[in-house]
């Protein structure tokens, strides 16, 4: 019995609250008609009414506005011999608080969004001026000196570095020897097996590592100073020589 009085007293509030908004602003009597439809489902109604509508945006309060129009117009034009069910009401108030607390919740992630970015911008300028190891292939040389790391899973007996020019061309291929589990780091001269030197610039290389007659696998690091923090697509720090890294893909601050 208290559900049905429950829905009693919403529908008679609701249809309070559209009469004091006829009073101010009383609409065509045609048009009340045409949006009269006996016996059928608000909620069919609302969804209808958006799909109408998709190119403009509304809030949660116009929906739940819209919402309740369509319910009192339907409870006014009910077939008296075939009254809406109680259950079928108490549902549908349920189902339009349910999508204002959907908005509600995701204006509250999208305040939270933007306080989380700020904090860690904040953290991250930190780091500015320090050198930082990153996933990444990308070798940057400047005044003849070069620097990458790579990080193996387990020790290995042999450690090669092969690095290329923008073009993949080979210029040379570094022999490490043997390298224990974890990061390691190495320099590069800028001259190439030929031993020429080449001229500053931004340059990618390769790993690959052995123990036996197994390979290793091994993930290759770049390195880089810091000279910025940008929020361009979430927080990114901008390193030395040009190029971006996002904060997951830091490994190891120096």
């Amino acid at each position: 019995m208290l559900p049905v009085l429950s829905a009693i007293g919403a529908g008679l509030s609701a249809l309070s609250a559209l009469k004091t908004l006829r009073s101010s602003n009383t609409p065509d009597a045609a048009n009340t008609s045409n949006t009269a439809a006996p016996n059928t489902s608000a909620t069919d109604a609302l969804a209808s009414t958006l799909a109408g509508s998709k190119a403009t945006q509304t809030s949660g309060s116009e929906v739940q506005d819209r919402f309740l129009k369509l319910l009192v117009t339907q409870m006014k034009n009910q077939d008296p011999l075939n009254p809406m069910d109680n259950a079928q009401v108490t549902t549908q108030l349920a189902q339009i608080s349910t999508v204002g607390g959907i908005d509600k919740l995701n204006t509250t992630l999208a305040t939270l969004s933007s306080s989380m970015l700020a904090a860690q911008s904040l953290q991250s300028s930190a780091i500015i001026g320090r050198d930082v190891y990153a996933s990444g292939s990308t070798l940057g040389l400047a005044d003849g000196k070069g620097m990458g790391a790579f990080e193996l899973k387990q020790d290995a007996d042999r450690v090669f570095v092969q690095i290329s020019d923008s073009s993949g061309a080979l210029l040379r291929t570094l022999d490490l020897g043997a390298a224990k589990t974890g990061v390691s780091a190495f320099e590069w001269d800028g001259k190439t097996d030929a031993g020429t030197t080449v001229t500053s610039g931004t340059f990618t290389f390769q790993v690959t590592a052995a123990r036996g007659n197994a390979t290793i696998p091994v993930d290759p690091m770049m390195v880089g100073r810091v000279d910025g923090v940008s929020l361009t697509n979430g927080v990114r720090l901008n390193l030395q020589g040009g190029g971006d890294i996002g904060m997951s893909d830091v490994k190891r601050i120096l």
